[in-house]
């Protein structure tokens, strides 16, 4: 399922006049940070030769790779002056050519970490395989490939492109570029320039108290949450823009991990409404507790399986899955039932693809024995697919493996799940589903203690970066860990390697909160990807459904660093908790639901400090909602901007969002009319509806405006290379595991939980191993229980392997 998107003509360019309106707000706007002169290359018109014997002008040299044939010339065709390059492409099988600045010091221009930069040229085309494509020098690990940032349409004629590079990251001293052609035809160009972005910003006044706009701040809304939630979505607005940017909340509960309400038959679900704060439970058909959920391309919310059955009193049975599926509509707030899946798959993975198909692994079988099918549901189709329809490897991925898509439509496994040990393998993995193979990656560390862990693709998806956070393990309850680790999925052969550990913060261990100390950190925990590109991690608790933490930091990918100390959630955040980016950009968490079988109905909502720093800006305009692949689309803003992106919005359930993603829309500034150019990939970024954030040099976002990004089936077509320059993406790994043989299920124990089912009712939830500092005796787990708020006097079903009641009254404490 490797898939090259072939860059397409007849791309939309959104490029009309604005009106009066925009002349208007032109005149009264702060100025547009410009760039402008000096032109920081060296021979950009190659007009001067290079040295004796050099076949390319002064300061260019001959780039690309790949099985082409191509040729290279310097052309008296020029736009200014007496010459100009073409370049032209054959035969094509894989790869790409281009002239690119010479990656030297005396040819590559030097950046400043931090400045923006306009790149432009004049060109001639006649293949709309074209991209713009800038590399980086790193101070430590040299030149590397940076960024595309444009594909320029077809022009018979001289035409300009131009577009501004994101924030040079830091450690960068010198950047070159070049027009790369990847598809037969010819490229011509000329007039070369890069020109570094004038206007600085000024510096924000805080609106709010000096720790608000360190910190941030949190606050409970009066409104509690109705139902007992496991599952949060936030529902695209559509075109109907509010002053908080819509996006309806979907919460789904089903039975809530209420085994009175299951046997009632009660299963709920409410949508929150951010424009006046108020819920509305909506009918539920089926107990929706535990299932898998994804967005559909249009906007609907698939939602897969979900709990058939609870465990007996006394374990011999564990949870049941559904093979229900059913589609939730935001027009009609109501849910349609699909076709059945082939199986159960009580907490199964989601994830949709570059073509708007989902795939689904893992979870638990009706009769509570581990899947080993994976499930594809066709968006053509609308409808679960056979499944000898669907490739299948019969191996066990877990409870809610985090399955995240990457940018050649292969699957990588993070190693993050709910629930499990003796995770095969390295704990990491690709899964290439064209091929039907799985290939471990190195690197994860502490693999069985990633229990709960949160993985994010980091900001931009274009960088291919995944940061996997913290965990624990459900079954041998250690302290959660605090370890974090990242991969570069770009690298030929990707690893993990070791992030920065996890900052600290205060824990509740039944006693009041204290310091965290030595390795603790946590599990449960939430990670949102915010528009100002960083991550926030949040909630989380020290033990299985226990203990929580009280701690939130920024993860910042461009320097790979956390940003501690940051204001903390007052409401407790551990299991059956979620967080998730709203399209105003403040950040929303509920739910909380600890072993002793409570559900804390609080909802809690978090302001970063960038919404402290005054004025935020505003998208005055979108030409176009309706956006296709490889468009250019024009926003204007009232004021300058840095960058803008695509953020797909949250279906989050178990600290796990693996659709979750940032897709960077590099720019063309015009004043204050901004040209946005949209990814051709739809791998980067999977059809649905995205919001749409603008971002100033401060970091302050605007509320977002809601945009549908779709196209062709065809740029979807399976193809075998995921851009027309990373020719090296994750492409020399190790061999292949060989697939376990055809099976049905694989025996999974019914503690897989975490949970002694031989005290009170199964909604309690009796750690099957107590925390190591918690001495083997009644009276200390005893006590741990009644610190914890479990209910007095648990009924002990069966036998008492936890020796729980001496006096054997029947009573456990």
């Amino acid at each position: 399922m490797r898939l090259t998107i072939r860059r397409r003509a007849g791309r939309r360019a959104a490029l009309l006049a604005v009106g009066a309106m925009t002349a208007g707000l032109l005149l009264t706007a702060p100025q547009q940070a410009t760039a402008g002169p000096p032109n920081l290359l060296s021979n950009p018109g190659f007009e001067t030769a290079g040295p004796a014997g050099a076949d390319m002008p002064s300061c260019w040299s001959k780039s690309g790779w790949g099985d082409n044939d191509f040729s290279f010339a310097t052309v008296a065709e020029a736009h200014t002056g007496t010459k100009a390059m073409k370049v032209s492409l054959t035969r094509r099988v894989e790869g790409d050519r281009k002239a690119l600045v010479t990656e030297n010091s005396t040819c590559a221009p030097t950046v400043t970490p931090g400045k923006q930069y306009d790149l432009s040229a004049w060109y001639k085309s006649d293949t709309p395989d074209v991209s713009v494509t800038v590399f980086r020098r790193d101070t430590t690990a040299g030149w590397q490939y940076w960024t595309d940032l444009q594909n320029p349409p077809v022009s018979a004629a001289w035409a300009r492109t131009e577009v501004r590079t994101p924030a040079v990251p830091p450690h960068t001293d010198k950047i070159a570029w070049g027009l790369s052609v990847y598809g037969v035809g010819t490229l011509t160009t000329d007039d070369y320039a890069l020109e570094e972005v004038g206007a600085v910003p000024p510096q924000p006044a805080c609106s709010g108290t000096a720790e608000e706009c360190a910190k941030g701040k949190w606050e409970v809304i009066p409104a509690k949450n109705p139902v007992r939630s496991m599952h949060a979505v936030v529902l695209n607005g559509g075109t109907s823009q509010t002053e908080s940017g819509g996006g309806k909340v979907l919460l789904i509960a089903g039975s809530g991990n209420d085994i009175a309400q299951f046997n009632a038959g009660t299963f709920t679900s409410a949508v929150y409404n951010p424009a006046n704060g108020t819920f509305k439970t909506v009918p539920t058909p089926v107990d929706m507790f535990c299932a898998g959920h994804v967005q559909l391309a249009d906007g609907r919310v698939l939602v897969m399986s979900g709990n058939k059955g609870y465990p007996s009193a006394d374990g011999t049975i564990g949870y049941q899955g559904l093979k229900d599926s059913y589609v939730f509509d935001p027009a009609t707030e109501s849910y349609t039932k699909t076709n059945d899946m082939n199986g159960g798959h009580w907490y199964p993975s989601a994830t949709v693809l570059g073509n708007g198909d989902v795939i689904s692994f893992g979870g638990l079988k009706e009769d509570s024995t581990g899947n080993v099918t994976a499930e594809r549901f066709s968006a053509a189709q609308n409808k679960w697919l056979p499944m000898n329809e669907v490739n299948q490897t019969w191996s066990y991925w877990g409870l809610y493996p985090s399955m995240i898509l990457m940018q050649d439509g292969r699957l990588f496994y993070s190693g993050s799940h709910t629930f499990g040990n003796g995770t095969p393998g390295t704990g990491a993995s690709i899964y290439d589903y064209g091929a039907n193979t799985i290939t471990d990656v190195p690197g994860l560390r502490n693999k069985d203690q990633r229990d709960e862990s949160a993985s994010v693709l980091l900001p931009p998806a274009q960088d291919q970066r995944v940061l996997t956070i913290g965990g624990g393990n459900n079954e041998t309850n250690p302290a959660a860990n605090r370890i974090t680790d990242i991969i570069d999925l770009k690298k030929p052969g990707p690893g993990y390697t070791a992030g920065p550990d996890l900052p600290q913060g205060l824990v509740d261990t039944g006693a009041g909160k204290r310091p965290q100390t030595g390795a603790e950190g946590k599990m449960y925990v939430s990670a949102v990807l915010l528009p100002d590109g960083k991550v926030l991690e949040t909630g989380g608790g020290l033990h299985d459904r226990a203990d929580p933490v009280f701690e939130a930091s920024f993860f910042d990918p461009t320097t790979n660093t956390y940003q501690p100390g940051l204001a903390t959630d007052p409401i407790p955040r551990t299991y059956h908790s979620a967080s998730f980016l709203m399209p105003d950009g403040r950040v929303m968490s509920v739910g909380d639901n600890p072993g002793n079988g409570t559900y804390n109905h609080n909802v809690s909502v978090y302001t970063p400090p960038y919404l402290f720093k005054g004025a935020r800006p505003q998208i005055t305009s979108v030409i176009d909602t309706q956006w296709v692949y490889g468009d250019r689309q024009r926003i204007t803003v009232n004021r300058p901007i840095a960058k803008a992106e695509l953020i797909r919005p949250a279906a989050v359930t178990h600290s796990s969002d693996p659709n979750q993603r940032f897709v960077d829309l590099p720019m063309t500034v015009d004043g204050n009319n901004i040209d946005l150019n949209v990814t051709s990939n739809p791998n980067l970024a999977p059809p649905g509806w995205y919001m749409l954030f603008a971002v100033d040099a401060n970091g302050v976002p605007s509320i977002a405006t809601w945009v549908h990004l779709g196209g062709p089936s065809a740029l979807a077509a399976a193809q075998e290379q995921p851009s027309a320059h990373e020719h090296s993406f994750a492409d020399k790994l190790g061999p292949a595991k060989q697939n376990p043989a055809e099976r049905d299920s694989v025996p999974v124990p019914p503690s897989v939980a975490g949970c002694d089912r031989h005290y009170g009712t199964v909604n309690v939830c009796v750690p099957t191993r107590f925390p190591a500092e918690v001495k083997e005796t009644a009276k200390a787990r005893c006590d741990w229980l009644a610190s914890h708020r479990y209910p007095k006097r648990l009924k002990v079903n069966g036998s008492d392997p936890l020796r729980l009641d001496p006096d054997r009254d029947g009573y456990a404490c």
